[in-house]
Order: C-alpha cells, then structure tokens, then sequence
C-alpha cells in the first residue's frame, strides 16, 4: 500500500468516513517527508478523532529495504534543499 500513499488518496478515504485509513495512509507519508507541516497537522488531527495519543501510536514499521528507501528520499530532499 505504500507506493499508493498519497495526500489525495488519504483525502479520500477522509471524505468517505474512513478515518483510519485515511490515518494510516498520513502516517507513511509522515515517515516520508517527516518535517511537512500539513501532514504532521492532519496526523494530529486524526489522532484526536480516533481517540488516539501520540504516544499511543504504534511505530511504523518498515523492512531493511524501506528503511533505505526512505533515508535516501531524506537525504535527496536534503542536497535539493542545500542546493538553494
């Protein structure tokens, strides 16, 4: 599912009530671009409607090759912003 997490998708599911999808969905977006402030908002958000706190949240869990992934995409959003 994660190749399929975008904002619009998570939108979606927001519009048609599903509100832990629509989380789960924010939450791989998070871990991808963790210093975007519309999607920590939006997590925040939702916590607060499913009743969850931050510290309650389950920690994503990703494999060896996500983790790789994900820190590659950090680190080219890094030299992108360095370039500037």
């Amino acid at each position: 599912m994660e190749e399929f997490a975008t904002k619009t998708l998570a939108e979606i599911y927001l519009d048609q009530g599903d509100l832990q999808k629509a989380y789960d969905i924010y939450k791989i977006l998070s871990a991808r671009n963790p210093s975007d402030p519309e999607i920590q908002k939006r997590l925040i958000h939702l916590e607060r409607r499913l009743g969850l706190s931050p510290s309650s949240t389950p920690p994503l869990v990703l494999s060896r090759e996500e983790k790789i992934k994900l820190l590659n995409q950090w680190l080219h959003h890094i030299l992108k912003r360095k370039k500037r």
